[in-house]
């Protein structure tokens, strides 16, 4: 993963190509931010589906996503036309990650919306509106004919998605979140679930409340893969790789690694050489 930000593009381009070449490497990703959440406030931070949809064509084999896009951005029938066309330009590799959007406490984050006229909404709309979003998003990629939807937060008259993206039924879905809300909405829509790092107890613990709420909608839990992100160290690599050997053993097969920036000549292969390999 790429955060795009206090970066410029051309630093994101070189990492994503030289990954795209390694094997080791599967998937490549972006945030979802307006504004930097680290470093220079006012630092230079880019649009994350723009950017993603520039990446796609200079790239050949990396699956690629948004870890994870802000549900409260874009109306999600607009947010679903600009997925199906990630998806189409890539060629069938799009991972369509998606998320409530910001917390209501991470004030870094919380000022992306009023600098862009964006309504932030509390915890109970913004879960609400992600599970009725999963649901029409699925349904614009899928279904031929136009439809109506009247959601308690979502209303559309004549919906449709054409074209539809390459991948079939539709691209994979991954949502992003550690809330029990959230994971219920996970349990209902999601092919993948990622949670951040860092506490390994805590992530086993959402886990085991994620296996409970598919249990519990008749859902064999295991249809969903888990996915974790963790910070990289270049300095301290054996920590990464510790965090790494935690993540797997806790039934944790898909990694994304985080790299810091500025990114180091090679970072890459570093990544492929000193933490995916070794780690196997």
């Amino acid at each position: 993963m790429t955060a795009p930000m206090q970066v410029g593009y051309h630093d994101v381009l070189r990492i994503w190509r030289e990954a795209d070449a390694i094997p080791e490497i599967e998937h490549a990703w972006l945030f979802d931010h307006l504004m930097p959440i680290g470093g220079d406030p006012n630092g230079p931070a880019f649009e994350g589906w723009t950017l993603l949809s520039a990446l796609a064509p200079q790239t050949r084999r990396l699956r690629l996503g948004l870890l994870v896009t802000s549900n409260r951005f874009r109306p999600p029938a607009m947010l679903a036309k600009i997925a199906a066309t990630v998806d189409i330009v890539s060629g069938g590799r799009l991972d369509f990650g998606i998320g409530v959007g910001s917390r209501p406490d991470h004030p870094l984050a919380r000022r992306e919306y009023e600098a862009h006229g964006l309504p932030f909404h509390d915890v109970a709309h913004a879960v609400g509106s992600l599970a009725e979003a999963c649901t029409v998003i699925r349904r614009l990629w899928t279904e031929a004919e136009p439809f109506d939807f009247q959601g308690e937060h979502i209303r559309l008259t004549g919906a449709f998605c054409n074209p539809a993206p390459v991948q079939r039924p539709h691209p994979p879905i991954l949502i992003g979140g550690r809330s029990a809300a959230t994971l219920r909405v996970v349990a209902e829509h999601a092919d993948l679930w990622n949670i951040p790092g860092g506490d390994i107890d805590d992530v086993v613990r959402r886990s085991a409340l994620l296996d409970r709420y598919c249990a519990e909608i008749g859902r064999d839990p295991a249809s969903i893969t888990r996915s974790i992100h963790l910070p990289v160290s270049y300095d301290r690599p054996g920590v990464t790789r510790e965090a790494i050997g935690e993540a797997i053993d806790a039934g944790f097969g898909h990694i994304v690694l985080g790299l810091p920036a500025p990114y180091p000549a090679g970072a890459a292969r570093w990544v492929a050489d000193e933490l995916i390999t070794t780690s196997a």
